[in-house]
């Protein structure tokens, strides 16, 4: 006793000696909680760094450590509850309820690192990670937070979590609408993993969703796309199955990427060659081959009795469009740059109000953007300002220039 009256009454109050107690306690459970963080973590933390294998890192960084940590105040609260002077049974009974119930959603928080932890694992190997895993982990962790919660609630009322798993029967149609969306993204992320139709790292385009980019993530509800212009688009998982999208993968393996590109010709240009022509087109190391090959087919064909040489009608004669179609041909054929081994094609298509198109289509053998737009428009400089060699000219809309020429206007202003 401490001789003062007041205070000798106030410390032989029951409810002053449970609170001090159970004031005690905490202060000694906080204590518990700092030193198991500040010693036994980094303790830990200093092993793995220490370590030789990579995958306990991921564990360090996804907390897991410092989750469980959390434990050895929850177990001094449990085991110092019954040290408590003066706590009737009812009140040790609720603590402990509360001390399990914390136990099960630090447990349960552990493990959601521990598979964040695995993801991260899994997703470090660049084989593994074209087939992620994250919307399956988010699943699990859905589903570890509702049996998390079944399992406090059931704690704390004293009941056995079977009579809650009961009563979700009767609710599994408003489960059904609360997680409709996690349902319909579930069974997209199966069907996209299971039909490998879509990878981190992936080139794909979905326009109705303003998507035209590389794939950066793949999780259980959305696909997160980094446009070219570095923008971020978002698109539910189930989006992916409902409609329709364009994977660049395929170019990519290839190893060859599709040039398809015409050039229209103004028909007014379209002649046939005299001889002095096919003289010098002869000369053309691209075209040796084949203005030796055609002199020699056109003249078998004239040589038949019957045709008049004078008349264009009875006689074949080779054009300048003909010949630059194979000019182009054998450019492509020699080009280092050129695919040769996947289809290459140089065809006219039906004429237009613009002109013939002359449409090249072949494939580059190199499939990255920035080179490939290079060898592009160096195969398209190159026929582009090589047709006036042909007698040929490629179309173009008249200008106000035009229109100012012809006028006379243009020589009027420029003097």
């Amino acid at each position: 006793m401490t001789g003062v009256p007041g205070l000798d009454s106030l410390l032989g109050n029951p409810l002053v000696v449970q609170l001090g107690g159970l004031g005690v306690l905490l202060l000694v459970a906080s204590a518990a909680g700092v030193v198991s963080r500040r010693v036994l973590v980094r303790a830990i933390r200093t092993l793995v760094q220490r370590s030789q294998v990579g995958w306990d890192d991921a564990f360090v960084r996804a907390g897991v450590f410092a989750r469980l940590a959390q434990v050895v105040p929850a177990l001094v609260a449990w085991y110092g509850v019954q040290l408590v002077p003066g706590l009737d049974e009812a009140a040790e009974v609720v603590l402990r309820r509360l001390v399990v119930a914390s136990l099960i959603v630090v447990t349960a928080r552990a493990i959601a690192a521990a598979l964040t932890a695995l993801d991260d694992i899994y997703s470090a190997n660049p084989e593994t990670r074209r087939r992620p895993i994250k919307g399956y982990v988010q699943v699990a962790k859905i589903v570890l937070t509702l049996v998390a919660a079944i399992l406090v609630v059931a704690t704390l009322m004293d009941r056995s979590p079977v009579i809650f798993l009961s009563g979700l029967g009767a609710m599994t149609a408003v489960l059904l609408l609360v997680f409709r969306d996690t349902i319909l993204s579930l069974v997209a992320s199966v069907q996209l993993a299971g039909n490998d139709m879509i990878h981190v790292g992936d080139w794909i385009e979905m326009p109705d969703h303003g998507a035209d980019g590389d794939v950066i993530d793949i999780a259980l509800h959305t696909v997160k796309v980094q446009n070219w212009d570095k923008t971020i688009t978002t698109i539910p998982t189930h989006k992916l199955i409902d409609e329709s999208f364009k994977n660049w993968r395929g170019m990519s393996r290839s190893g060859g990427r599709r040039i398809k590109r015409a050039i229209l010709i103004d028909v007014n240009t379209i002649r046939f060659l005299d001889d002095d022509e096919v003289q010098r087109f002869g000369a053309f190391a691209l075209l040796r081959d084949y203005i030796e090959a055609k002199r020699g087919e056109v003249s078998a064909y004239n040589a038949d009795g019957g045709r008049d040489a004078t008349i264009n009608a009875d006689i074949r004669r080779l054009t300048n469009v003909g010949t630059f179609r194979a000019y182009v041909v054998a450019y492509l054929r020699s080009h280092p740059r050129v695919h040769q081994g996947m289809t290459l094609i140089v065809r006219q298509l039906a004429p237009t109000p613009q002109g013939l198109p002359l449409e090249i289509y072949c494939f580059t053998n190199i499939t990255n953007w920035n080179a490939y737009e290079g060898i592009q428009s160096d195969i398209m400089d190159h026929l582009l300002a090589i047709a006036p060699e042909f007698g040929l000219r490629a179309f173009q809309m008249p200008s106000g220039d035009d229109v100012a020429r012809l006028a006379g206007v243009g020589d009027a202003r420029t003097s």
